[in-house]
């Protein structure tokens, strides 16, 4: 058996694309997971024992966080706009996370269906510091699929 290839498996740079535009100058992701419910059943067997099954629930929306260098790039906030003021009909987008390899070729795409802003945070400023000004980007969705 051949073992895997893990070289490529390093994410050495994120990307977000929402209805077709690209940002891929995102720094770090994270929270981005797939989860559902979990339904008991508390039964009887035929032999008098008490029992508890698990089955699979209703999926779980999610939340991941998006942080970026400080730019010109507006792109964020005309989205965090759009939500602020209750135009969730462009607002929510669909779109997916992107994982590049060191070569900038994709390796694994989360797609996100019905994402909107729910916040957007500056880093903080303070005079005379030399640490990157970062934005973060919370988004919130609906469904995930790993594609």
């Amino acid at each position: 058996m051949a073992l895997p290839d893990l070289d490529k498996a390093v994410g050495c740079s994120f990307g977000l694309e929402i209805d077709g535009v690209q940002i891929k100058q995102i720094s770090e992701v994270s929270g981005l997971k797939m989860e559902q419910d979990v339904i008991e059943l508390k039964q009887n067997t035929v032999d008098g024992k008490y029992v508890i099954k698990k089955l699979p629930g209703r999926p779980k929306a999610g939340e991941v966080t998006l942080t970026r260098g400080l730019t010109e790039d507006s792109s964020f906030e005309k989205w965090v706009k759009d939500a602020h003021f209750g135009k969730m009909g462009s607002a929510r987008k669909g779109g997916a996370i992107i994982v590049y390899d060191y070569e900038g070729t994709p390796l694994k795409r989360y797609k996100l269906t019905n994402a909107w802003p729910k916040s957007l945070e500056i880093g903080a400023l303070k005079a005379g510091d030399t640490s990157v000004l970062t934005e973060k980007l919370v988004v919130t969705y609906e469904q995930m699929e790993v594609e």
